[in-house]
C-alpha cells in the first residue's frame, strides 16, 4: 500500500528484521581458531547477536568497544563472582515478580533479550535450569492490584521490547487496570541492538501512544554503553518513542573495554541529551560471574564518572553513579582522602534510605562488600543486620 504527498505516491517503508546469531560459526570475521577457543564460553554462558549490530563493530580493532561488548572472551570463564551478587532471590516475592522497594515492582516477564551483553548482571535467567521468569503475568499483576503503594512498574527479565506487540499490550492494558500505577517502565536495550524493533512496528509505536497519558507516562529505560550505539536508526528509534508520547532515559554500567573512558562516556551523555533520552544512572558492574574481566574497581570508576561530568553540562550531568547492592542503591558521593562516601539513595530497608556511609578507601575494590565502614561514620540508626552485613 502506497501513501501520497501531495500528487506523488510515497512508497511504503522496506520494513527490515535484522538476521539473528546464535553460533560462532555464523560470524565469518573471527577466525576459525579462536572459534574454537570461546566455544566453552558460549556452552556455559550462551551467545546472541543479530547482523545490524556486528556491522558496528571495526572488525580491524582488536580493542573494539562492540566487539568487546558482544563478542565472548576467554576470561568469562573465571572463577569470580556469582550467579545472583544483588540476591534478587531474596525480593522475590511471586515467579518473576520482584518487590524490593515500595513504590516500585518488576515483572520479570520475558527470559530473551535482543542480545546478550558478555558482562550482562542476569546471565543466569538464560541458562536452561532457570525458573526465574514467569510467562504468566497473572500473579504479578494480582500482586500489584493488592499493593496499593506500588506506583512504578518495571517490565524487564529479558527485553520486554522482544515480545511480540499482542503480549506487550496486553501486559501495559491489564496494567493501565490499577489505577495506582502511574509509571509503567520498558527496561530495554532494543533501541541499541535492533531500532526497527521500534521503527517498523506501527501498533508498537500505537500502544505506547495510548497507554502513555498526562498523568500515567511510559518510560523506556534505555541501554545505550557506547557513543557508537547511537546510529541514524538508533536516534529515530528514540525519536518515535517520544512522539509518541514515552519519556525516554538512559542507564548502562561502566564496563572495562567498553566505556571506562572520561571522553566516550561524556560523548555519550551529551548526545543522549540531545535526543531527549538523558543519562539516569550509570552502574558499577556487579560482580556477576564471568564478569571479572569487565569490572572497573570503585575509586577507578568514580575518577572516571566525575572526568565525564566535568565535561558536560545541564542535562548531561544529571546522571547517578551507583552500585545495586542487596541492601539497595549506594551511590558513590565522593572519594575524597582515605574515604569513599556512599548514600543508600534506595534501600530495601526504610531504615537505611537517605544515609550517608564513609568507607576506608580501598583502591582495589569492585563492590560494597569489599569495603570497610569506618564505625564512627557510620549512622547508629542502622538496624544490626544491615551493621553486619557492612562489617561482615
Amino acid at each position: 500500500m502506497h501513501t501520497t504527498c501531495g500528487n506523488r505516491a510515497v512508497p511504503p517503508r522496506k520494513v527490515r528484521r535484522p538476521k539473528y546469531i546464535r553460533s560462532l560459526d555464523e560470524i565469518p570475521q573471527i577466525p576459525a581458531a579462536e572459534r574454537e577457543r570461546l566455544r566453552p564460553v558460549t556452552e556455559k554462558f550462551v551467545l546472541r547477536a543479530n547482523d545490524y549490530y556486528l556491522n558496528l563493530i571495526d572488525w580491524n580493532d582488536p580493542a573494539d568497544p562492540i566487539r568487546r561488548l558482544i563478542i565472548p572472551t576467554e576470561d568469562e570463564l573465571s572463577d569470580w563472582g556469582q550467579l545472583d551478587p544483588s540476591n534478587e532471590e531474596r525480593v522475590t516475592v511471586a515467579p518473576g515478580v520482584q518487590h524490593k522497594y515500595p513504590h516500585t515492582v518488576l515483572l520479570l516477564c520475558n527470559e530473551v533479550c535482543g542480545a546478550y551483553c558478555r558482562y550482562c548482571f542476569r546471565k543466569r535467567l538464560f541458562m536452561d535450569d532457570n525458573h526465574e521468569v514467569s510467562i504468566d503475568v497473572g500473579p504479578g499483576l494480582d500482586y500489584i492490584a493488592q499493593h496499593p503503594e506500588v506506583t512504578n512498574v518495571l517490565l524487564t527479565g529479558g527485553d520486554p521490547l522482544l515480545m511480540s506487540t499482542r503480549r506487550l499490550r496486553d501486559i501495559i492494558s491489564r496494567l493501565r487496570e490499577i489505577p495506582h500505577v502511574r509509571i509503567i517502565r520498558l527496561g530495554s536495550k532494543m533501541p541499541a541492538f535492533d531500532p526497527f524493533r521500534i521503527l517498523d512496528d506501527p501498533e508498537l509505536l500505537a500502544t505506547l501512544s495510548e497507554f502513555s497519558t498526562a498523568r500515567a507516562r511510559i518510560y523506556l529505560m534505555a541501554h545505550f554503553d557506547h557513543p557508537r550505539e547511537l546510529t541514524e536508526e538508533a536516534v529515530a528509534g528514540i525519536d518515535a518513542c517520544i512522539r509518541h508520547g514515552v519519556m525516554c532515559v538512559n542507564q548502562c554500567p561502566l564496563i572495562r573495554g567498553i566505556n571506562d573512558d572520561p571522553d566516550a562516556l561524556a560523548t555519550m551523555f551529551r548526545e543522549l541529551s540531545f535526543i531527549g533520552c538523558p543519562q539516569y544512572y550509570v552502574f558499577q558492574c556487579r560482580p556477576t560471574a564471568g564478569n571479572e574481566t569487565y569490572s572497573v574497581p570503585i575509586v577507578e570508576g568514580w575518577e572516571i564518572f566525575r572526568e565525564a561530568l566535568r565535561k558536560g553540562s545541564g542535562l548531561a550531568c544529571r546522571a547517578r553513579f551507583v552500585m545495586s547492592h542487596a541492601l539497595g542503591k549506594a551511590e558513590v558521593l565522593a572519594v575524597l582522602g582515605d574515604r569513599i562516601y556512599i548514600r543508600f539513595h534506595r534501600a530495601r530497608d526504610a531504615a537505611v534510605r537517605g544515609e550517608v556511609l564513609a568507607f576506608e578507601r580501598n583502591n582495589d575494590a569492585r563492590w560494597l562488600d569489599d569495603l570497610r565502614p569506618i564505625p564512627d561514620l557510620v549512622s547508629d540508626r542502622l538496624p544490626a543486620e544491615v551493621l553486619e552485613a557492612l562489617e561482615s
